[in-house]
């Protein structure tokens, strides 16, 4: 499950890479202060949480802050969308949501660097 959530901030991230300007153009839309600055802290900690993910290391610690930004995301841009992924509703985001609680709960798994460590 760790592993597929990583996925999905990969695509999010590569898709904010490659189209950047856009992204801070999108948040300036939205009426978002900073759009750029907002731009850059989304971005980068979207890909970070997806390496984070990927090698399963301070999965507990990533996972409540995850959960307030998917709440966010929620409310700016998915709520009025309805509940539907194909409308950009709610639909991922909430299920993001609900695997981020399940991986404060249990952890990162077996076969992650936290678990190696002891740091998860």
């Amino acid at each position: 499950m760790r592993l597929v959530l990583a996925y999905g901030f990969y695509e999010s991230v590569m898709m904010k890479i490659n189209s950047f300007e856009e992204i801070v153009e999108w948040f300036e839309r939205m009426g978002l202060p900073f759009a750029r600055l907002n731009a850059y802290m989304v971005t980068g900690t979207e890909f970070a949480v997806f390496i984070l993910l990927t090698i399963g290391l301070f999965t507990r610690a990533i996972s409540a802050p995850l959960i307030i930004v998917m709440l966010v995301a929620i409310k700016t841009v998915n709520l009025t969308n309805g509940f539907q992924a194909r409308s950009n509703g709610f639909e991922i985001p909430l299920y993001y949501m609900l695997m981020l609680f399940t991986l404060i709960i249990y952890g990162p798994g077996k076969f992650s660097i936290g678990r190696i460590i002891k740091l998860d």
